[in-house]
């Protein structure tokens, strides 16, 4: 994720978190631009709404670590429930904006700067399930400012992202993997290598050309840190859905496949493969839609 200005992480989030409790803020009021609830895997990933950031309360009333004026009641409520993906809130304005997001836990969490520019972005690796109460505040000053709110499982700023499948965005190797990173040697053990994760995303992959297939995530799956020796190296899926694969190898050539595996699994096969960084995407065929699927990194195996 891009840079988030965070002075306490811990092991599940990413963000300024603050237990104080909040003098003025009452998240038991209705917000003020409504309740959005969604299940982990949602469609129509980001979801935006919009809004005017800003209120009367200067939110270091929370605590001195947050910032900008803010509203007593939230702008958006989300109630969410959770599964093996993170949960980001960010915000797109030409305004300078922050945000404050009173989380299921209890707990404060605030920034400022944290996405590109002057947006803000709060970013929960392992998020809980329930309720989180949201304020978009101004920077600096109680005037209200034209804001989008975004809610992803795949994106923490919104401002650089597109919104659209068809936008003709690309994936992007240079992004923190969605799932980690594995640093494996050959030989390694066990065999296979296993990540559970979701596929897809909001990119069509034929923007690659050649056999490139699927809707894919902008940021790799995940990413394999790789040291070849005298075996082959698969890269395969087991899902129920149509999955694909899509690999940026070593080499900074694309490597895709669709049904190389058993049914409708994609497998990519190094005969002879690099040592290097192998960044990997799994993607939906036909469809943007988030399924679940098994990533397989093996010297002995395919799917």
């Amino acid at each position: 994720m891009n840079s988030i200005r965070s002075l306490t992480v811990c092991a599940a989030t990413i963000a300024i978190a603050v237990s104080a409790p909040a003098a003025a803020q009452n998240y038991n009021l209705d917000p003020t631009y409504g309740t959005v609830e969604l299940n982990a895997g949602f469609s129509d990933d980001p979801r935006l709404v919009e809004l005017s950031s800003g209120g009367s309360i200067d939110a270091s009333s929370i605590a001195s670590d947050c910032r900008g004026y803010i509203a007593n009641a939230p702008d958006v409520r989300v109630v969410y429930a959770s599964g093996s993906l993170p949960l980001m809130f960010s915000v797109a304005s030409e305004a300078d904006t922050t945000l404050v997001v009173n989380a299921p836990d209890g707990r404060w969490y605030c920034d400022d700067d944290g996405a590109s520019g002057l947006n803000p972005s709060v970013r929960f690796n392992q998020p809980l399930s329930g309720r989180y109460e949201i304020w978009v505040g101004t920077y600096g000053s109680a005037s209200l400012q034209s804001a989008v709110l975004g809610i992803s499982e795949l994106y923490d700023d919104i401002s650089n992202r597109s919104t659209s499948s068809n936008s003709g965005g690309r994936p992007d190797f240079s992004l923190d993997p969605n799932y980690g990173t594995a640093t494996l040697r050959s030989g390694f053990t066990p065999d296979p290598h296993r990540i559970r994760l979701q596929s897809g995303g909001s990119i069509d992959a034929s923007v690659l050309g050649g056999s490139c297939r699927g809707y894919v995530s902008p940021a790799p799956d995940y990413r394999v840190q790789y040291e070849s020796g005298r075996l082959p190296l698969n890269i395969s899926v087991q899902s129920s859905s149509d999955t694909t694969l899509v690999i940026n190898g070593p080499d900074g050539e694309w490597y895709c496949d669709d049904d190389g595996g058993d049914g409708l699994n994609p497998s990519i096969r190094f005969d002879t493969p690099r040592s290097g960084q192998y960044d990997i995407w799994v993607g939906t065929y036909g469809s943007a839609q988030l399924e679940s699927a098994i990533l397989d990194v093996s010297e002995l195996y395919s799917n």
